[in-house]
């Protein structure tokens, strides 16, 4: 089969298709034939800041048919539409005809969406599911109408609210009834106006008015703020998320590691680790992957917008390269994978 290797060289996209043989899923692990995989700035960043992931097929959105089912794997057969969150650290990821998904990371897709839809949801979703519900600890839709589970008064701050992790916090927000969602978002602030009810208070905020603007502007649309999800994570917006939470205790959830030294006095900031979905969070993802098939068949979840990039495989350095360059703005890359 083919496969998509990912390498950064010169400080530039470099992707090499070579033939490499048919895996065989071990016990919990399904062997899905891919149809369109997602793309996402890991993608590209990984092997720009990791050598051991520089020569790797990075892809890790799955959109594709069971084609082999390891033992143990239970609620999947062959021939079924299924979408998957594939483990970064594994071998085997989306960049290629067939890729490997585990069992409890893997979901059905639903008749009324499309595999390069589904392709757009399985790691921003989760990692969207894990900064709100696993790292803030918000409490889950489930819990909505809970009186002994309160919703934060205040709200939630959503800084870069026009990306895929963005966008599902706003739709997970909104299945919980989490209100006034407060965004910062750019090129996709009429996008994501899309997504709130301006009647419940949520609000998006141009963060090109600058960052004096944009911290008066979140101050205004809500009182004592204890909760932040920063899907952008680089200086400008740890500097805006660090001035409108709250002195006396507020949580923030990134998705780049932060230094101890950079963490404001009073706050508890979460490093949204998408991978953990892989390892000591599995039952999460476990309940998290059904409820995206739940989602997206009842419509409170919906796919990413997307752009189809022509090619193929051979499509994925276009792609990372849009990406590195900062192209993408409120839409997600994704491939339609050839088969020999």
């Amino acid at each position: 089969m083919e496969e998509a290797q990912v390498f950064i060289r010169n400080d530039a996209v470099d992707v090499h298709v070579h033939q490499v043989p048919i895996p065989k899923p071990r016990a919990g692990q399904i062997l899905i034939k891919v149809v369109a995989s997602g793309t996402n700035p890991k993608d590209w960043k990984f092997p720009a800041w990791m050598e051991k992931f520089n020569g790797v097929n990075t892809g890790d959105d799955i959109a594709g048919y069971v084609h082999e089912i390891g033992d143990g794997v239970l609620g999947f057969q062959v021939g079924d539409r299924v979408a998957a969150y594939h483990d970064y650290m594994a071998p085997h990821g989306s960049f290629a005809e067939y890729a490997i998904g585990e069992g409890y990371a893997t979901f059905h897709i639903p008749d009324n969406i499309s595999f390069e839809q589904a392709a757009t949801v399985p790691l921003a979703a989760m990692t969207a599911s894990l900064a709100l519900f696993s790292r803030l600890g918000l409490p889950e839709p489930w819990f909505k109408e809970k009186t002994w589970s309160p919703k934060p008064e205040g709200g939630v701050l959503i800084y870069g609210a026009a990306s895929a992790v963005g966008t599902f916090a706003v739709k997970l927000l909104q299945k919980a009834d989490i209100h006034p969602i407060i965004c910062v978002a750019g090129r996709g602030k009429d996008f994501v106006r899309s997504h709130l009810d301006e009647s419940k208070g949520d609000v998006v905020i141009d963060y090109r008015e600058g960052e004096s603007a944009v911290v008066a502007a979140i101050r205004k649309a809500t009182k004592q703020l204890r909760f932040a999800l920063d899907a952008v994570s680089e200086k400008d917006s740890f500097s805006v998320v660090s001035q409108v939470l709250a002195p006396d205790g507020g949580a923030m959830a990134v998705v780049s590691p932060v230094g101890p030294e950079e963490c404001p006095e009073n706050t508890r900031v979460e490093f949204t680790d998408v991978g953990r979905a892989h390892r000591n969070e599995k039952e999460f993802a476990y309940i998290w992957s059904r409820s995206f098939t739940l989602g997206l068949k009842e419509g409170w979840l919906t796919p990413h917008p997307h752009e189809l990039i022509p090619g193929g495989l051979q499509g994925v350095q276009t792609a990372l390269t849009n990406l590195k360059e900062g192209k993408a703005s409120a839409v997600k890359y994704v491939l339609k994978i050839k088969h020999n």
